[in-house]
């Protein structure tokens, strides 16, 4: 990996993590970016600034392309579409010009993962001059689509796991729910299937749960794609497509008392449980939220479908209201002194970094509660617990599960933090990814997982988290 140009140690003498900052991306973009995505396979990350999305190798840490000319105002969020052919890329882009737009890259030559990630690195090595524009990876992007709908600026773009559904939302206080309706991967053909308007402000934030492949996302009354949304409005929606085909809002998460900026599932969710949602705020706090999962509710809706099997099915009055029971089982510690802009938990080694407009990149770590000795009960709190009536205050339940269920308690604690980022200016985002950039043995590469932070200073910095 490159060397590093500073080196940033976690706040206090017993920090367990310590983050270096390595060389940035090269080129420097000179102008606000906003967020980088990395690409689910391939070392790719996505960068939204200015007018652009700037493609970087995670092999050079240098510009594989530039995706330019398809919006007249800022970009601010892209995604990758998942599942696509090994030589076949697609970035969908969304941009305070309210439209989204659909981009495509192909090497007709490639027929592998491992050729396209030689023709990438290729593409980008040894190019240092930016009036060069002759490159492959430079003429083969297309702008093929564009999305149009929104009455006003489009915060954020998301794809769904299967790659069938994309989510768009907007300050004009709606969700969008787009569905491929091509014949195959080339057909760039999609129609609007849900307006989605029960949020009271601008609209920030949607996310797609992931696909672990099953049933937990189905519970016998809905598909099995599930989304998010975060408001202004101080709250967070959890949208699910019912037996009719209509998307409906099944729970409304009331907690943080400031703009909610974003959010993410859980990755990685222990056994068969739901995934926990994470979301953070103005407010400058963390929170975890937990579907209640009940046992009960499972047997109660097969009896009336043998009670009412011979008659076609549960009458529309008797059916069980399409409702969901979410509840905050963690708030993390501290760390911050203002806005929490973003926020990452990584799939490898579960651990959750967050930053914001303090500058601060805080790095969190999941344990249980009786290794840390942190967690500060009664006595009389903790025969309650052991009774399985309320759940441990303040700590969250790790597992993922109702307050009630009888599993151990967790407690999440500061690894470590560093100040001033990105020097005096603020950080819009922050992302894990893995490292696939020379760092010790060759081994290592697509193994170590770095962070990526991305700020008003047009910086694109790798970190090393140690």
């Amino acid at each position: 990996m490159a060397s590093a140009d500073t080196e940033a140690t976690g706040a206090g003498a017993n920090s367990a993590v310590k983050l270096t900052a390595l060389t940035p991306f090269k080129p420097e973009l000179y102008d606000r970016a906003w967020q980088s995505i990395p690409h689910p396979t391939l070392p790719l990350i996505a960068t939204a600034h200015e007018k652009s999305t700037t493609v970087f190798s995670l092999s050079t840490l240098t510009s594989h392309s530039t995706l330019s000319g398809g919006h007249t105002r800022s970009v601010r969020s892209v995604a990758w579409e998942p599942n696509l052919s090994p030589h076949k890329l697609c970035l969908v882009s969304g941009s305070f010009d309210s439209t989204a737009g659909l981009w495509r890259w192909e090497d007709e030559k490639s027929s592998t993962g491992d050729d396209l990630e030689v023709e990438i690195t290729a593409a980008s090595a040894g190019n240092d001059d930016p009036s060069d524009k002759d490159s492959a990876a430079e003429k083969d992007w297309e702008f093929a689509l564009v999305l149009e709908g929104h009455d006003s600026e489009i915060k954020s773009v998301s794809f769904s796991p299967s790659g069938a559904y994309l989510a768009t939302c907007s300050r004009d206080k709606s969700v969008w729910i787009w569905e491929d309706v091509g014949v195959n991967e080339d057909d760039d053909e999609w129609e609007t299937v849900a307006v989605l308007n029960e949020h009271d402000g601008d609209v920030k934030a949607v996310a797609w749960c992931p696909d672990f492949g099953d049933s937990r996302g189905g519970k016998g009354r809905y598909s099995s794609d599930v989304l998010a949304s975060a408001s202004y409005d101080d709250t967070v929606r959890i949208w699910r497509e019912d037996g009719d085909g209509e998307w409906v809002c099944v729970a409304v998460l009331e907690g943080h008392t400031g703009t909610v900026w974003g959010l993410q599932w859980e990755p990685k969710p222990e056994g068969t449980r739901f995934p926990r949602l994470l979301t953070w705020s103005a407010d400058q706090t963390l929170r975890l939220w937990t579907l209640k999962e009940d046992d009960e509710e499972e047997e109660a809706e097969e009896a009336p479908r043998h009670a009412f099997g011979a008659l076609g099915g549960i009458p529309n009055t008797m059916r069980r209201s399409l409702k969901e029971e979410w509840e905050c089982t963690a708030t993390l510690p501290k760390a911050h002194t203002r806005d929490v802009y973003s926020a990452a938990w990584s799939a490898d080694s579960a651990r959750i970094a967050s930053t914001g407009s303090d500058g601060i990149i805080a790095v969190y770590g999941e344990e249980a509660a009786a290794a840390t000795g942190v967690e500060e009960t009664t006595q009389a709190e903790a025969s309650v617990e052991l009774d399985g009536d309320v759940q441990m205050g303040g700590s969250g339940n790790g597992s993922g599960k109702a307050a009630g269920a009888s599993s151990p308690s967790t407690t999440w604690k500061v690894l470590g933090t560093t100040d001033y980022g990105h020097g005096p200016f603020e950080i819009n985002h922050v992302t894990w990814c893995l490292c696939f950039n020379e760092t010790g043995t060759t081994e290592r590469r697509g193994v170590e997982e770095m962070l990526v932070t991305t700020g008003d200073d047009g910086v694109v910095r790798p970190w090393q988290v140690l």
